[in-house]
């Protein structure tokens, strides 16, 4: 199972940057409000904003496997490409499930080695990536052969609304009335603009579910559909979750893997002067899980009041980096810049594959190398960062894999969803709203020129007045 080592963030480790070991004693007021916030979750989970502790067990997940795997088997075979429609929490769990649990390569190869359609995440409105996809797969199976999997609960949000706008027109027009035959549409299941065009269109959909937002949606049909139509194993994923979830049920501390990383950060990054949350994986294949956990912790927590309505700018800035990839750029920062960072470390102890280092060049300064392998290297490259940082009193923690597969990686979403509820509690703060994010949605309703938004034309222009301030 996945474990936390969190030693490196105590003050017998890190001097007086790190936290006191008796603050986490059993008796003490930390483990006392943990185990009341625990009670709390308890009697809160699978209502309102927090149904999403429900995605791994029946009967939900029964519910949404069954749906998801009658959709990707009607699907099978008829694709070779298939292009995820969606943005946030619709696109960052697709992207970090499929970069952790199929290869690097994976759109590269030819089938039956690949054992879905190659899978596009089109997560932005960039014109040029957006172009450059479509492009790819009309050259590589056409229009007809390619399947459109569009994920927005009301179909509003503007910049799925306008891929879709796009794809609809290009199909159309290709394929005539049997166009709807390539889209699959992730939507809510009774209400919203998106379930009258499917309605109408008589797309095949699957539900968002009630009380899941987008950033904790990613064990939901959101991200499950993606990942089963590209041959991830979906069952052991909501296994993997599950087991977390049991784990972080105890009132104990010491014991809920969850509570004690909330526990940390927010001990850390409110009371120590460690705002600052990087989340460093040394492996290629975690590297884009640390953008799915970007969102989760910035959207969650970083809220302007406190849910009595108190002005106090809660929140902490998530960074991502990749070891050994950044040792050579960030650790720099790290280790000499300001002392205002936690570096969540992530390790794997045995890789899918290993890359054997051959002997025989003869080079002396080289000989430690041969022998080994790039895992070893790579682990070792790992332990070394943790003694650096260390030496320069930066507390940080380490959170290991097993292995990477789909029961290890639905571990760790269950991990840091269930620290996030546990943060917002220790915080104070709503973790499921956004308020922040709506209005600039609704200036750029105004600037695209949505009727009832007109106002925020003229504010942009008021506030954004053009000067000479440019060089």
């Amino acid at each position: 199972m996945l474990t936390i080592d969190y030693a490196n963030c105590l003050s017998d480790r890190v001097g007086s940057h790190g936290i006191d070991p008796a603050v986490l004693d059993p008796a003490g007021p930390g483990a006392s409000a943990i185990a009341a916030h625990t009670r709390s979750l308890a009697s809160t989970r699978g209502t309102g904003w927090e149904r999403w502790r429900d995605l791994p067990f029946d009967p939900v997940r029964s519910d949404h496997v069954g749906q998801v795997r009658r959709v990707a088997q009607a699907c099978a075979g008829k694709f070779e490409n298939m292009v995820v429609l969606g943005i946030g929490g619709s696109a960052l769990g697709n992207i970090a499930l499929q970069s952790a649990l199929n290869p690097p390569t994976y759109n590269l190869m030819d089938p039956p080695a690949r054992p879905g359609p190659r899978v596009f995440v089109v997560d932005n409105v960039d014109p040029a990536t957006f172009g450059a996809v479509l492009d790819l797969c009309e050259q590589r199976g056409g229009l007809k052969r390619t399947l459109f999997n569009v994920i927005s609960k009301s179909g509003e949000t503007a910049e799925t609304a306008a891929q879709f706008m796009i794809v609809r027109e290009m199909l159309s027009k290709a394929l005539g009335a049997t166009y709807g035959e390539n889209i699959v549409a992730v939507t809510d299941p009774a209400k919203g603009t998106m379930r009258a065009i499917c309605d109408k269109e008589k797309f095949a959909t699957l539900p968002v579910p009630d009380g899941v937002g987008g950033r904790f949606s990613v064990l939901s049909p959101v991200g499950l559909f993606s990942a089963a139509m590209a041959g991830i194993d979906i069952g052991a994923l909501l296994d993997g979750a599950a087991a977390m979830d049991q784990r972080c049920r105890t009132e104990t501390l010491a014991a809920n893997p969850a509570a004690m990383l909330a526990f940390l950060l927010v001990e850390l990054g409110t009371n120590l002067g460690k705002p600052n949350h990087v989340l460093m994986p040394y492996a290629n294949s975690l590297y884009l899980m640390a953008d799915w956990y970007r969102q989760l912790w910035a959207e969650s927590l970083g809220k302007r009041a406190d849910v009595r309505g108190d002005t106090v700018f809660a929140g902490f800035t998530p960074i991502k980096a990749l070891g050994a990839t950044d040792q050579h750029s960030q650790i720099q920062l790290y280790r000499e810049g300001p002392n205002d960072k936690v570096i969540g470390l992530m390790e794997v102890q045995e890789f899918s594959r290993d890359v054997p280092i051959p002997r025989g060049l003869g080079v002396k300064n080289l000989a430690y190398l041969e022998g080994s392998t790039l895992g070893k290297l790579l682990n070792a490259e790992k332990r070394a960062t943790e003694f650096a940082l260390v030496e320069s009193l930066r507390p940080n923690f380490t959170i290991t894999f097993p292995r990477v597969d789909a029961y290890h990686v639905g571990e760790f979403i269950s991990l840091w969803q269930i620290a996030t509820a546990y943060a917002g509690l220790l915080l104070g703060v709503d973790a499921y709203d956004q308020p922040a994010v709506e209005l600039g949605k609704q200036a750029t309703f105004g600037l695209m020129g949505r009727d009832g938004f007109e106002s925020f034309q003229k504010e942009v222009a008021e506030t954004l007045v053009p000067t000479d301030r440019r060089v």
